[in-house]
C-alpha cells in the first residue's frame, strides 16, 4: 500500500518530466496578394496557331503568385536518450482567399513524414517529402525574396518544390566542416516491377565563410506518375504534366505538357552564392532530360520518340539595403525541348523583388517578372510566354506583378 501511495504521489511529476522531453510546435505562413498579368489565354487552338484570349487580368490569390504560398504545420520532437530523437512534420497548404486545401486537395500535401535524428549521424525520415534538390540547391537559387513568379519555366526541375515525393525514405547528414550530403529513394509500389514509378535523388553542399555551393541529381521513372502525379487529385491514366487546352480552356504548362509519355526524367542542378556585406551574388544551372519519349503510348499525343533536354542558366543579386528593406534581381535563360527537326523553345526572363519588414513576423512585398519566348514548345506550337503558375500568354511576351503581405506565426 505504501508503494502504491508513493507511486501515485510521484506519478504526476514523472509525467511532467516525460513531457519535458518532447515538444510539438504549431507554425505557418499566411499570405495574401493581388497579381496583375498583361496577357492570358482564354482558350487554345487546334491548328497550331496562337491561342485565343490576350486579356489583361488582376486577381487575388493566396501567395501562389506571391512571395510564398500560405501554409500551416506541426513539427514534433521527442528525446529518446543517447542523442537520438524521434521527429515528425505535417504541413498543409491552403488558399487564404477561399479556404481551399492546396496540393490538389491533399490534406498534408506539403509535408507528411516521421523519422529519427541522431545528431552527428544525421537524419532519417519516411513519408511524403522533398527531394535532395529542394534540400540543397533551391535555397541558393530563390533565397528570401524571389517569389513564385520567378520559378524556372513550368518548374520543370522542381527547384521550387512544386512536387512532393510519396512513399520515400530520405537521409540527410549533419554538417562536417561545412559539407553536407543526402539521398532519397521512393518505392514505386508496382507488383512484379521494382523500378516502375521509382524515384531517387542525391545531393551535396558546402558552405564556408562567404561561399556556398550545392548540387543534386534526381531521377524519376514514369515521371507522369512518380513526380507529377503525387497529389490527391492526380490522374491515374491522364497527363499530369499539363494540357494542350481546348476551344474553351487555355493551355497548361505548354513548356513540358507534350513530354508526359517519357520513360524517365533526370535533372542535374547546381547553384552557388557569394556573400559580400549586405549583398549576395548567385549563379545557377539546371538541366532536365526527358528520356524514352513514347514509352507511355496513350500519352504520346504527338508521336514523339527519343529524348529531349531543357536547360536553364541564371544569375542573381540580393541586397539587404536596410534592416527593414531587401531588394533583388535575377535573369534566367532556358532553352531546349526540341523533338525531331523542330527547334526547341527559348525563354528569357527577368525577375525583380522587394520586401519591407514591418516586424519580425509581418512583411509587405512586391515582385515582378517579364518573359520572352521563341521557338517551338512541347505541344509543337509557336512558344508562348508562361510566367510562374499563371495562365500562359497568347503571345511570346508576358508581364506579371504581384504585391501583398506575408505573416509568419
Amino acid at each position: 500500500m505504501k508503494k502504491l501511495v508513493i507511486f501515485l504521489g510521484v506519478s504526476p511529476f514523472l509525467a511532467v518530466a516525460a513531457n519535458a522531453q518532447s515538444s510539438v510546435t504549431l507554425y505557418g505562413i499566411v499570405t495574401g496578394n493581388v497579381t496583375y498579368s498583361n496577357n492570358v489565354q482564354t482558350a487554345a487552338t487546334a491548328n497550331g496557331g496562337r491561342p485565343k484570349g490576350g486579356a489583361q487580368i488582376a486577381q487575388f490569390d493566396s501567395g501562389t503568385s506571391g512571395l510564398a504560398s500560405s501554409r500551416w504545420g506541426l513539427k514534433g520532437t521527442e528525446d529518446l536518450g543517447g542523442g537520438l530523437k524521434a521527429i515528425f512534420q505535417l504541413e498543409n497548404g491552403f488558399s487564404v482567399n477561399n479556404g481551399a486545401i492546396g496540393q490538389g486537395g491533399t490534406e498534408f500535401g506539403r509535408h507528411a513524414w516521421v523519422g529519427f535524428n541522431a545528431n552527428r549521424y544525421g537524419t532519417l525520415t519516411l513519408g511524403r517529402q522533398g527531394d535532395t534538390s529542394v534540400e540543397f540547391v533551391s535555397a541558393l537559387i530563390y533565397g528570401w525574396y524571389w517569389g513564385n513568379l520567378a520559378i524556372h519555366p513550368a518548374d520543370y526541375d522542381n527547384l521550387n518544390f512544386t512536387h512532393r515525393i510519396n512513399n520515400s525514405i530520405k537521409y540527410l547528414s549533419d554538417s562536417f566542416n561545412g559539407f553536407r550530403f543526402g539521398g532519397l529513394y521512393s518505392l514505386g509500389g508496382v507488383a512484379g516491377n521494382v523500378t516502375q514509378n521509382q524515384f531517387w535523388s542525391t545531393g551535396v553542399s558546402y558552405t564556408g565563410g562567404s561561399f556556398a555551393i550545392a548540387a543534386s541529381i534526381i531521377n524519376a521513372r514514369n515521371p507522369n506518375t512518380s513526380l507529377y502525379g503525387t497529389n490527391a487529385n492526380a490522374s491515374a491514366t491522364g497527363n499530369n504534366l499539363g494540357s494542350a487546352g481546348s476551344a474553351t480552356t487555355p493551355e497548361s504548362n505548354p513548356i513540358i505538357a507534350g513530354f508526359a509519355s517519357a520513360h524517365t526524367q533526370q535533372t542535374v542542378s547546381v547553384a552557388s552564392t557569394y556573400t559580400a556585406g549586405g549583398a549576395i551574388f548567385g549563379v545557377a544551372y539546371s538541366s532536365t532530360q526527358f528520356r524514352g519519349l513514347g514509352s507511355n503510348g496513350p500519352l504520346n499525343t504527338f508521336n514523339y520518340s527519343g529524348s529531349t533536354t531543357l536547360s536553364t542558366v541564371g544569375a542573381s543579386l540580393r541586397y539587404q539595403a536596410t534592416p527593414f528593406l531587401r531588394l533583388g534581381a535575377s535573369f534566367d535563360y532556358t532553352e531546349g525541348g526540341s523533338v525531331g527537326s523542330k527547334d526547341g523553345a527559348k525563354y528569357e526572363q527577368v525577375n525583380l523583388g522587394a520586401g519591407y519588414s514591418l516586424s519580425k513576423a509581418t512583411e509587405l512585398y512586391v515582385t515582378g517578372a517579364y518573359q520572352h519566348a521563341s521557338g517551338t514548345d512541347s505541344l509543337g506550337r509557336p512558344a508562348v510566354a508562361a510566367i510562374g503558375y499563371l495562365t500562359p500568354s497568347t503571345t511570346d511576351k508576358q508581364v506579371a506583378v504581384s504585391a501583398g503581405v506575408k505573416h509568419l506565426f
